[in-house]
């Protein structure tokens, strides 16, 4: 197959499609990464050592603007959700509410088992005490990430959430941002995005407290910057450019394929967007309406980049073949617009969500489905998975021994410790027996 009008690769060798799916898996790594990585120290460091002069300075740096002071009051947070429409008003609150039942159904019980010789055992769930949530403010705004990062956090139950986001214009984050966190109910919001706001969550500042964990997707110095403090704070994950695979059969229409790879292409010069396809009609008809639908875009330049470059159609002989080559990508988002999408989904072992059939566009799964859209990119859906309630927890475990159970699983530890040389351990435990 011959490039298309929009510039998408099309392939038919399925292995030419898997060395291509590989690149661009990896289209964030290189030398790049290790210069961006030496400015995220430096700028780590700074914030470290100087605190909130140093945000105020590389804000102004990076953002043109110095947000003095860094905390929004929060009779602005109220007037944004006043000030918002009526329309926009009643979609967030929906949103709010099907967000909300869904995580409320994913608190993991605490455990508690009774041994063979009636010793106890259990594990116990208990949330941080805070946590910091990072919102993107650069090519977009997203009050859908106020909503998936807050909402969890306060199904765990955390007591205290800082949420950081970019001063934007004027020194002004974005207003249905703040919106979104009046009805999520975060009072606490600090105008510093970038590196700079991550090390203030890791490390304190004087007006940004220290956190726990740190969630929220960003650009490629925010993920770096949660990287290098992870282990100090916990994080989420380590979120790369959006990517959305499509499977699709000869049931597929090529306009809906094509709005859906153009809404994650829209993100970013960097996202994916990959149709996997047994149609060669389809495969022949979707260049065509990405081309259609590209015309007069508000995101051309950014939506043309990324199709350009990270753009693909492989026509798959079967859906085993298309199946197949999915999970060794492992996408974000996985849409299968096929006759059986259930059947297809069950074949599936990884992607980060599913969205199965034609009525259930990636869309839904961004604003309001309920499961969360902050999901494992660039291949790490093989081990990780969704942002979730279980994020913002921690879990402990109980354990309690009688004489009784001590006595009939004592000699074993004491077996084992001494066939690792460590004296005290198994005399910690023979003294129990002798007494």
């Amino acid at each position: 197959m011959v490039a298309s009008l929009a510039s998408i690769t099309c392939l038919r060798d399925r292995h030419a499609a898997a060395e291509r799916l590989a690149a661009i898996a990896e289209r964030t790594s290189g030398a790049q990464m290790a210069e961006a990585a030496a400015r995220v120290d430096a700028i780590l460091d700074q914030v470290r050592q100087e605190g909130d002069r140093a945000l105020l300075d590389l804000s102004e740096r990076f953002d043109g603007v110095r947000p003095d002071p860094l905390r929004i009051p929060a009779e602005q947070l109220e007037a944004a959700w006043e000030a918002s429409a009526p329309e926009l008003r009643r979609a967030l609150e929906l949103a709010h509410r099907r967000i909300l039942d869904f995580h409320q159904r994913q608190h993991p019980a605490d455990l508690a088992v009774e041994g063979p010789h009636g010793e106890r055992l259990g594990r116990r769930w208990r949330p941080v005490q805070r946590a910091g949530l990072y919102v993107p403010g650069g090519r977009a705004a997203y009050p859908s990430t106020v909503l998936m990062n807050a909402v969890p956090a306060q199904v765990a139950g955390v007591e205290r959430l800082v949420m950081v986001t970019p001063p934007g214009p004027q020194g002004q984050p974005n207003a249905t941002v703040l919106a979104a966190a009046h009805l999520a109910g975060v009072r606490e919001i600090y105008r510093v995005g970038g590196a700079q706001a991550v090390a203030a969550l890791a490390y304190g500042t004087e007006s940004i407290p220290r956190v726990d964990v740190i969630t929220g997707p960003g650009n490629l110095y925010v993920t770096l910057a949660k990287k290098a403090v992870y282990g100090r704070v916990a994080i989420d994950s380590l979120a790369g450019p959006s990517e959305v695979l499509v499977i699709a059969d000869h049931t597929a229409h090529a306009d809906q394929v094509a709005a859906d790879l153009l809404a994650q292409a829209e993100h970013d010069p960097l996202a994916a967007a990959i149709l996997l396809t047994t149609s060669p009609e389809l495969a022949a008809a979707v260049p065509q309406a990405l081309e259609q639908q590209l015309a007069g875009h508000p995101r051309a330049e950014i939506t043309r980049a990324a199709i350009r470059d990270w753009g693909l159609i492989v026509l798959c002989d079967d859906l085993e073949a298309a199946a197949a080559l999915s999970d060794c990508f492992a996408p974000e988002h996985l849409e299968l617009l096929v006759e059986n999408p259930e059947a297809l989904a069950d074949r599936i072992q990884h992607a980060g969500a599913i969205f199965m059939g034609p009525f259930t566009p990636e869309a839904v799964g961004d604003y309001l489905a309920g499961p969360n859209h902050t999901l494992p990119t660039s291949g790490t859906a093989r081990f990780a998975g969704a942002l979730s309630v279980e994020t913002f927890l921690r879990h402990t475990s109980l354990i309690q021994f009688n004489r009784a159970a001590l006595d009939a699983t004592g000699p074993a530890v004491i077996t084992l410790a001494e066939s690792e040389g460590l004296h005290s351990h198994a005399e910690s435990v023979r003294l129990r027996l002798q007494r």
